[in-house]
């Protein structure tokens, strides 16, 4: 199963590179996880419909007749980039938090289910919050996070006394 805007991360990272159809996208994808996954046209062309209304990208000049390619906007160069920082800046924290909790397991044994949930609901959760929510479904996901923020420092507290 694939992340949720995960295809889309890897459809922009390509076109980053050099313009390219949406069948040239599945077959580069296809290359780099040699054969493992190819992503569907019915995901590939509303994606890449989507990314055009959205303006992060645009159809390329056509230099062979029937081809369509497609290249980043500028402002499609910019969300990638805070894409790959976000994704970059959210691997190093999941691997601090790694490290503590394979130290945890280590020697107390169970608990990787815990990690492992816990990563994809923050990460999950990340993503999300950068659409468009209603104020209370945001103070409702601040509170919640508040929440679990305390309850870690008064656990590390504790720990520590």
């Amino acid at each position: 199963m694939v992340p949720k805007g995960f295809l889309r991360y890897q459809v922009l990272s390509k076109l980053k590179d050099k313009p390219m159809s949406g069948s040239e996208i599945m077959c580069e994808l296809e290359n780099e996880t040699k054969g493992y996954w190819r992503p569907s046209p019915g995901s590939v062309y509303p994606l890449l419909a989507w990314l055009q209304d959205q303006n992060l990208i645009k159809e390329a000049d056509q230099t062979e007749p029937g081809i369509r390619r497609y290249t980043l906007t500028d402002p499609g160069k910019a969300f990638l980039e805070t894409e790959t920082k976000s994704r970059e800046e959210i691997s190093k924290h999941m691997e601090n938090l790694g490290s503590m909790w394979y130290g945890l397991h280590r020697e107390h044994g169970g608990g990787g289910r815990v990690m492992h949930d816990f990563f994809q609901a923050s990460r999950g959760l990340h993503h999300e919050l950068r659409r468009e929510h209603s104020k209370e479904e945001l103070d409702e996901a601040k509170k919640a996070l508040e929440e679990v923020t305390k309850q870690i420092q008064d656990i590390t507290k504790k720990l520590q006394a």
